[in-house]
């Protein structure tokens, strides 16, 4: 029997991250050859990882990583099956290495395939930490991004990373690209602009949307509650010149019935019509990232506030939550 000494048994662990029992076991079985020790070790994460393939891995740690030009971002999870496990901060450095590597890939396939350390790939890396840590690994999601300017932001906890690309380099670039990255960190946009949305997609939206409120006000008016607004629209693609002349005559109709004076109604219809508009737009509020009220300042919605810093637009984003 090949003996092994603490020197190598401490040289593998730090190779692999493996326990130190795992690490001897394995130099015993392959008698001291560290390339066969680790193959042992990598064929154990493939046991585990079999066995435990039906597991909820819905934690981990979401991370962002920029190139040194801040022209390409990445956002990756490295998922697990216990927060324990995720707070560890070897794991927590692991997760950081995998995207450091993304950012030289063009897709998930690629960073897969690509060569974490000692020879071996990603995806065998995550093979081989499933049969050291003991829990299903896997790498949940991957977004990447290129742009003029790209900046990020990581939730506290790493539960949610993000990306934000900017038309172009403008002073204080870093600090718009944070603040628009927590903005889709937090609210969770799924695209720019009510301007991408598809005409069949809105249609749809809407009377699904319409369905299930008034499905609530039958219960709300069982139970004597008040009853949700019914909003006719649910976008600014759907509100026209033709819908806007409309609501604001409305409105001018409805001060009239008050007995409101005219030489007064300048002043009212303004947050009549704002009050319209936000009650027909929540679709926009929900997922399109320049139509949300900022979350550092309600009074302006993310375009607005993309505006203070000059000539430049967002152009791309992207996010990764464990959530």
């Amino acid at each position: 029997m090949v003996k092994i000494s603490a020197a190598e048994v401490s040289k593998l662990r730090k190779m692999t991250g493996a326990g130190m029992m795992d690490c001897k076991n394995a130099l015993v079985e392959s008698e001291g050859d560290f390339d066969k020790a680790i193959t042992v070790l990598r064929k154990k994460g493939q046991k585990v990882a079999a066995k435990r393939a039906d597991r909820e891995s819905s934690e981990g740690a979401a991370i962002a990583k920029i190139n040194a030009d801040n022209t390409v971002g990445v956002v990756i999870s490295l998922n697990c099956e216990t927060d324990f496990v995720a707070k560890n901060a070897d794991y927590v450095a692991m997760a950081h290495k995998f995207a450091e590597i993304a950012l030289n890939v063009s897709d998930k396939e690629a960073f897969m395939a690509a060569e974490y350390d000692n020879g071996i790939s990603v995806a065998e890396k995550v093979i081989e930490q499933t049969g050291v840590i003991g829990e299903k690994l896997e790498i949940g999601g991957f977004e990447r991004i290129e742009a003029p300017y790209v900046g990020s932001y990581i939730h506290v906890g790493n539960k949610i990373a993000a990306v934000v690309g900017l038309s172009s380099a403008v002073d204080k670039a870093e600090d718009l690209t944070k603040d628009v990255a927590m903005q889709v960190a937090s609210m969770g946009a799924t695209t720019l602009s009510y301007k991408d949305f598809d005409a069949s997609f809105v249609e749809a939206e809407t009377e699904a949307r319409i369905a299930a409120i008034e499905k609530d006000n039958i219960e709300l008016g069982r139970l004597g509650k008040t009853l949700k607004n019914v909003p006719q629209y649910i976008s600014m693609a759907q509100l026209t010149k033709e819908v806007i002349a409309k609501a604001e005559e409305d409105a001018k109709a409805e001060l009239k019935a008050e007995g409101k004076p005219e030489q007064i109604w300048d002043r009212i219809l303004p947050g009549k019509m704002e009050r319209f508009i936000s009650d027909n737009t929540t679709l926009d509020q929900e997922q399109c990232l320049l139509d949300q009220d900022f979350i550092k300042d309600a009074k302006q919605n993310v375009a607005d506030y993309v505006k203070t810093y000059g000539d430049v637009n967002v152009v791309r984003f992207n996010r990764v939550s464990l959530a």
